[in-house]
């Protein structure tokens, strides 16, 4: 994985994933939230609860949920990009 350099601090980012579905726009607005922080190495992993009947009843009515993958940690729509932040620390 990427070391990468936010807010100040060298750090090594948790890989995460992104529980959405195509043509969500909800979703759409957290991939532009997170875009600045994969271009500084973070690995998000898309997830589309659609193909999936387990991710669909976990996820369905609260996508998009950003999950670290490291603690199972999950970040509940909505968020900006400091509150990514924060929370991979």
């Amino acid at each position: 994985m990427n070391a990468c350099f936010l807010s100040g601090l060298f750090i090594m980012p948790p890989e995460c994933q992104l529980f959405g579905t195509l043509a969500c726009h909800l979703c759409e607005l957290a991939e532009e939230e997170i875009m600045p922080l994969v271009e500084h190495g973070l690995l998000v992993e898309l997830m589309d609860i659609s193909e999936s009947e387990t991710l669909f009843e976990a996820y369905g009515l609260r996508i998009p949920v950003l999950r670290r993958v490291d603690t199972g940690a999950e970040l509940d729509w909505p968020f900006d990009t400091e509150q990514v932040v924060a929370f991979l620390r």
